[in-house]
């Protein structure tokens, strides 16, 4: 009878590893080490050749010379997955390396495509590829160091999303995906087919973060939202993963605004200091946070008019143009790459936001801008149940349609709102990508369901 045990393994069969025992002296100049990668790219020269590989976090170069390795370089594929022995070199004039190189004594293929993939390892500008092949071949192309730093950033906004509500006494949970109904009262929903009953893909977890308001006061969840609508826009996709709080025993929403705030900084600084390689890979610079102006949506849209001579020509919402115009004056202005817009008009916010005591025509609600583009919508809640009942008639709801939703409020809650952030437009706007689909390691649009 064999075991398998906790015991970490303690060879150096990997390269953060050695990295981090170079760096703190346990590793030296001469010593021998060993460790598994994947070959990202051969450059063979004539007297010596250099091996780039790659592991999660890094490019690293190594140094080939056929009079210490018997291996036959023109056989190694690019993308094989290899394991490398070698001795440090130390003083790398390379500048990818951290301080060191590994001259390769040995190499072992561990498996090998079958035929050479084409060059991922060259600038965006040398590849100068169509956003087809990037989605089509989305296997291969995520292995580009800037596309994976993409990816790593969304990583990093998760992690500090998580980390931040969790040291405030937030508690997760796991809300439903296969729904009875809309939490917005919208008809942009997928329906499904749930054992000859009808249901849908959901648009949102708002109803549950309510619910769950009443059992721990304070809660989030990282879940994906679906949302059935036909736009085909570089900032709109209809799968997205939708970042939501929930948290009770408010004063108003400048308690939300300010726990965002917060939030935002934090993120900032876990990627500031956790991230730097793919922030330098990505050339971004991300600011420290520490305050955000707010601005009433009244007020936002008359300013927007005046400042820069443009009639606006909705009354209820705020069209891409004005955000990107309040993004430039804010950022002009203020320093500020955010701004919230508060009290927007109740006929444009959904059944379950309270309006405003001093103004039945605004609600106490709010975005959150970022470099001129909506990445919040948050605002509080109505948790009184003949309120929430009265708002519904007043609509044209019938509440005997929100039976579940109701529920909550007849148990009783206490005052409460939230916010929710979708993470593929928030890591779009910090690093000014051009399209949200790059955000998302395998994003889904109307014209787009594989791979």
């Amino acid at each position: 009878m064999q075991f398998i045990t906790t015991k970490k393994p303690t060879n150096n069969q990997c390269l953060e590893k050695i990295v981090a025992d170079y760096k703190n002296g346990k590793l030296k100049a001469g010593d021998i080490v060993s460790f598994k990668a994947f070959v990202f790219n051969v450059r063979i020269k004539n007297r010596f050749s250099f091996v780039l590989v790659r592991n999660q976090k890094r490019i690293f170069q190594c140094f080939f010379s056929p009079e210490e390795c018997s291996f036959d370089l023109n056989t190694l594929l690019e993308e094989s997955s290899v394991l490398v022995t070698g001795k440090i070199v130390a003083d790398s004039p390379c500048k990818i390396n951290p301080g060191f190189e590994v001259a390769i004594t040995d190499i072992k293929v561990l498996s090998s495509p079958p035929e050479q993939p084409y060059a991922i390892y060259k600038s965006l500008e040398q590849l100068n590829w169509g956003d087809d092949m990037i989605f089509n071949d989305r296997a291969l192309t995520l292995r580009n160091p800037h596309y994976r730093s993409i990816i790593k950033i969304c990583e990093g906004v998760l992690a500090g999303f998580r980390n931040f509500l969790l040291a405030e006494g937030f508690t997760e949970f796991v809300p439903p995906k296969i729904v009875k109904g809309g939490a917005e009262g919208g008809a942009d929903m997928f329906e499904v087919d749930y054992f000859e009953k009808k249901a849908y893909l959901t648009q949102s977890p708002q109803q549950y973060k309510q619910a769950m308001v009443g059992v721990f006061s304070k809660v989030f969840c990282v879940s994906p939202v679906f949302r059935a609508e036909k736009h085909s826009t570089s900032r709109h996709i209809n799968e997205f993963e939708g970042l939501d709080l929930e948290m009770g025993f408010i004063d108003g929403i400048d308690d939300i605004m300010a726990l965002q705030t917060r939030l935002v900084s934090y993120i900032f600084e876990f990627l500031n200091k956790n991230y730097t390689y793919e922030l330098s890979e990505l050339k971004v610079d991300l600011p420290k946070i520490d305050k955000i102006p707010k601005i009433k949506f009244s007020e936002v849209k008359e300013l927007i008019k005046n400042e820069y001579n443009r009639p606006y020509r909705d009354e209820l919402d705020l069209e891409p143009e004005e955000e990107k115009l309040i993004g430039k004056y804010f950022n002009e202005f203020f320093n500020s790459p955010f701004v919230f817009i508060t009290h927007y008009p109740s006929a444009k916010r959904p059944f379950y936001t309270m309006d405003c005591p001093k103004n039945k025509n605004e609600t106490l609600s709010f975005d959150l801008l970022l470099n001129g583009a909506e990445i919040t919508t948050g605002g509080q809640r109505i948790h009184d149940y003949n309120v929430q009942v009265a708002k519904m008639q007043s609509l044209g709801l019938n509440p005997e349609n929100f039976a579940d939703y109701l529920q909550m409020h007849k148990f009783g809650l206490p005052p409460h709102g939230g916010l929710g952030m979708g993470l593929e437009r928030f890591v779009m706007k910090i690093l000014k990508l051009d399209n949200i689909k790059y955000a998302a390691a395998f994003p889904r649009d109307r014209d787009r369901i594989s791979p």
